[in-house]
Formats: structure tokens, C-alpha cells, sequence
């Protein structure tokens, strides 16, 4: 839980979900069901928030002897994108988008490496799952070294679904790094509006998310290890992309 931005007791959760604050997930103590605690987890279904009931040490641990009165919200360190905001964006420049989505990346310190490598290339913004993966947290925001200022970050229901619309409604290239992929990354036509997916540390891309990749790219390994951490490999495959963009800049 390190590294989260908190927001602690009734009145103060209730005010950030009637706001519009950017909330990632909200724990709620077992048992608490009634008056103000159920206006909360009312309030955070309308919204498509996450919460869960958890043992009330659990949250006594977390606050850290702060009154939490069985709630505590996580909140988002900078406010998400929407997927058609990205794509405006990258209109508004008069550029093909460029796109990175995170297939359940779990690993705070992956994201923010991802950011930091996405505001050099030029991506235009980073799509995540609301479930089942790492979140804008203060420690992807110290990691990315303030890259998650600039770079637009969008969550999505089902990620297999946005490739789809991507692909038929926008026209881009869905790409996918896998190891089992028969072509090189670099044999690959990386040009054009492109969506780049990054699997998940250890499991890589989920079947669905593998189904909806117009087409799989390996990037080849020599060495006794059979795969790359996750910003790493999402690093050299941004570059890749930023290369041939480039090339045909020049």
C-alpha cells in the first residue's frame, strides 16, 4: 500500500465521490453497512469504483492511527484521461496516435518507468484497466519522474473491447509484444496510428487482449533469461515505433 495518496473518514470520502475527485479504490471496514457508509459504496458503484470490505485492522494499519471511522479511499495522483481525449490530442498535433496500453500491469514502479519513456517518444497517452492493475499512485508519479504530469493516462472496463474500437472505428495498428511471436519487432512496419500492448509481469498479455493484436512482435534474446521487465521491454518497443516514425519525418 506504500506510496498511495489516502483520503481518510465519512465526510471526507463522501465529499471526494460527490466531487468528481479521481478515486482508484475505496476499502471499507467489514461490517459498516449503514447510514453514511452505505451512501458511499452507493456513490462509488454509480461511479464504476472499486470497493471492498476488509478487516478493520487492515485499515487501522493503513492509516496509521488516523481516525478513518471504516473508510479510506485511494486517490488518484493526477486526474485520468478519457481514450477520446487521447486521440484528440494526438489530432490537435496533426499526428498519427501513438498509443501504449498496459495489459494488467501490476508494479508501480514498471508504470511510472513506462511514463518516463512515453514522454520521450512522444506517445500520446497510456491506456490501463480499472481492475487488476497498478493505478496513478504517488509512487508511479516519483518514479515516472514527472512524466505522469504530461503523459495522459485513460482507464477502460475491458481492454479488448477498446482494441477493438481502436481498430474499427480509428483505423490503428494494434501490435502486441509476445515471445511466441514468429516476427521481430524491427522486421515489423511500425509506422502509421499504432496501438503498442505490454503484458503484465511474469504472464504477459491475456488471451483475449493476444486475439484482438493485428499482429504479435518478439524482440529476440540471446541470453539465459527468456524475457524482459516489463518497461524495458515496452522501452525498446517505444523507441522501435519513435525510429520509424521518425524516418519518415526526415
Amino acid at each position: 500500500m506504500d506510496g498511495e495518496n489516502f483520503i481518510f473518514g465519512r465526510n471526507a470520502v463522501t465529499e471526494a465521490l460527490t466531487s468528481g475527485r479521481e478515486i482508484n479504490k475505496i476499502l471499507i471496514a467489514d461490517g459498516s453497512r449503514e447510514g453514511s457508509i452505505k451512501k458511499i459504496s452507493a456513490l462509488a458503484k454509480d461511479a464504476g469504483i472499486i470497493f471492498e470490505f476488509v478487516n478493520r485492522a487492515k485499515l487501522d494499519k493503513i492509516s496509521g492511527g488516523a481516525n478513518h471511522q471504516g473508510v479510506i479511499a485511494f486517490a488518484a495522483a493526477v486526474e485520468y484521461s478519457t481514450v477520446e481525449e487521447i486521440l484528440n490530442f494526438a489530432s490537435e498535433k496533426n499526428e498519427p496516435p501513438f498509443l501504449i496500453v498496459l495489459d494488467e500491469l501490476e508494479d508501480p514502479h514498471n508504470f511510472g518507468a513506462i511514463l518516463r519513456t512515453a514522454d520521450a517518444v512522444g506517445v500520446h497517452g497510456v491506456i490501463i484497466p480499472k481492475r487488476r492493475s497498478v493505478s496513478l499512485n504517488s509512487t508511479v508519479a516519483k518514479t515516472s519522474a514527472g512524466a505522469i504530469e504530461y503523459v495522459k493516462v485513460a482507464r477502460v472496463t475491458n481492454i479488448a473491447q477498446t482494441l477493438k474500437k481502436l481498430r474499427e472505428e480509428y483505423f490503428l495498428k494494434i501490435i502486441g509484444s509476445d515471445a511466441g511471436a514468429e516476427k521481430n519487432f524491427t522486421d515489423a512496419d511500425l509506422s502509421g496510428g499504432i496501438v503498442a500492448v505490454i503484458g503484465s509481469e511474469g504472464k504477459g498479455m491475456r488471451r483475449l487482449t493476444r486475439e484482438n493484436c493485428d499482429l504479435p512482435v518478439k524482440i529476440p534474446m540471446v541470453g539465459k533469461i527468456n524475457s524482459l521487465n516489463a518497461s524495458v521491454a515496452g522501452a525498446v518497443l517505444m523507441y522501435e515505433i519513435f525510429r520509424q516514425r521518425q524516418l519518415l519525418k526526415s
